[in-house]
């Protein structure tokens, strides 16, 4: 349920509440509203438009040789157009990018991106690996919502909805004045490019693929768990599911939706991820791209995967912030982009960091 209705629906109970119990209410109907919506029964979901080249914009740091380099390869793998192509400079603080800018500096960031952009860019996409943070919110959440400065009192506690959530929407500038936004890692400039063509061969995706949700015995990670699709209700012509419990997948090659529950996923090297494949784990810092307490959201992309996402600070295990499998399946399914598909599947992506390259669509409609 979009927050604006949900909002209007509740109000007049909400009125006569403690005001203690009104969080309580508004999180128990939000989550009852969205898991009704998810199973109910209803037709197969109709093709729909995927993002567009002309639609995205790429953000290109100067300063950043590998910026500069995956930022060139990416505008001619995809054909974006040179209007689209914004060029900043976010400098080096010794030897090194800044994991995390402040919101002022950020503030400025965004000004000079948003002043170089037409009313026909939906999305962008910021071609490097640091900086990914504003304070406790993510560069991509901070960017495309503005930055949430109160998130940051209380990283645990509910965060900003996105209007984008679980949307119909096939222009979230035009219809909602929200430019969706990921970034593209460029560590190494050769496993970028690798990772492009992923995205590129994805909209040529003829082989069978399976998406794999795993129930693990880490249980405070499981929160997504009544979320994962149930069986029969998506064409095996279309896409094989598997729900396991189990710590651990390995030894499959057909991965082309991969969601668990660790702090570090083991066996990735075992896997075989098809193009445009989307994987994630629920844990706490798989944002947080540089650091090392938690398994980083860039071994997925090296594994093989396309897309992926992580929070970039301690977010409890809220499934709000996290993707909701049914949602991220059926947008993706449906024909939309990653950077789409992965948009509309989280309801609180404030903390959330989004990567991988964006306009991988194996479902494109044709």
């Amino acid at each position: 349920m979009r927050p604006n209705l949900q909002a209007y629906l509740r109000a007049p109970l909400r009125a006569f509440l403690p005001a203690p119990l009104r969080a309580v209410f508004s999180c128990c109907l939000f989550q009852l509203c969205v898991v009704g919506a998810l199973h109910a029964p209803s037709a197969h979901a109709e093709s729909a438009p995927a993002l567009k080249p002309g639609q995205l914009a790429i953000v290109i740091n100067d300063e950043d040789p590998n910026s500069v380099a995956v930022g060139a390869y990416y505008r001619k793998r995809r054909d974006i157009p040179a209007a689209n192509v914004v060029h900043v400079r976010i400098p080096r603080v010794g030897q090194s990018l800044p994991r995390s800018l402040t919101p002022a500096k950020f503030r400025l960031l965004k000004e000079e991106i948003d002043a170089k952009l037409g009313p026909e860019v939906q999305a962008v996409l910021m071609v490097w690996t640091a900086p990914y943070a504003v304070d406790c919110n993510s560069i991509t959440g901070a960017y495309t919502l503005g930055f949430d400065g109160g998130q940051c009192a209380k990283t645990c506690a509910a965060g900003q909805p996105s209007p984008y959530f679980n949307s119909k929407s096939a222009k979230p500038f035009s219809d909602h004045q929200m430019r969706i936004s990921m970034l593209l890692p460029t560590e190494s400039v050769q496993d970028a490019k690798d990772l492009i063509d992923r995205g590129v061969t994805a909209g040529f995706r003829t082989v069978p693929a399976t998406a794999y949700f795993l129930t693990t015995s880490e249980k405070a990670r499981n929160t997504r768990a009544g979320f994962f699709p149930r069986p029969g209700r998506i064409p095996a012509r279309r896409l094989t599911t598997k729900v396991i419990q189990a710590d651990v997948l390995e030894g499959v090659q057909d991965v082309l939706v991969y969601q668990t529950g660790m702090a570090h996923v083991a066996k990735l090297e075992t896997i075989g991820f098809v193009p445009g494949a989307l994987a994630d784990h629920l844990t706490s810092l798989g944002g947080d791209l540089l650091g090392s307490s938690q398994m980083s959201s860039l071994r997925w992309l090296e594994a093989g995967a396309t897309a992926s996402y992580g929070t970039v600070s301690e977010p409890c295990n809220h499934w709000q912030k996290f993707p909701n499998p049914s949602v991220l399946l059926r947008h993706y399914l449906s024909g939309n982009s990653a950077i789409e598909a992965y948009w509309k599947s989280v309801a609180w992506p404030v903390q959330g960091l989004f990567i991988g390259e964006p306009l991988a669509a194996p479902y494109r409609a044709r």
